[in-house]
C-alpha cells in the first residue's frame, strides 16, 4: 500500500448501532492493524467513533495469541474481572 491507505478486512456487527471494523491501514509510512468501532449517525450513514486502537502489524502474532487466550479463558467461564486481580 503507497502513501496512506486501507483495506477493509472484517466488519462484526457490535449491536443495532454499532460495528466493530477492522482494516489494515498504512498512515505515514507504517503498516498498522486498525480496530474502531463505528456507530449509525442520525443520518443513517455509519461513522468512526474514538473507542478503537492501531497497532503494527509486527505485533499482529502476539495480538492473535492474546485473543485466542481470551476466547478459551472465556469457553471455561474465566471472565469474572474479580478473578482476574
Amino acid at each position: 500500500m503507497a502513501g496512506n491507505s486501507s483495506k477493509l478486512i472484517a466488519t462484526i456487527r457490535k449491536n443495532g448501532k454499532q460495528e466493530l471494523r477492522v482494516s489494515l491501514d498504512r498512515f505515514q509510512g507504517h503498516d498498522l492493524i486498525n480496530m474502531r468501532v463505528w456507530f449509525e449517525a442520525e443520518d443513517g450513514d455509519m461513522r468512526p467513533g474514538k473507542q478503537g486502537v492501531s497497532i503494527r502489524t509486527a505485533l499482529l502474532p502476539e495480538l492473535a495469541r492474546a485473543l485466542e487466550d481470551a476466547g478459551k479463558a472465556a469457553s471455561m467461564g474465566e471472565t469474572d474481572p474479580k478473578e482476574a486481580a
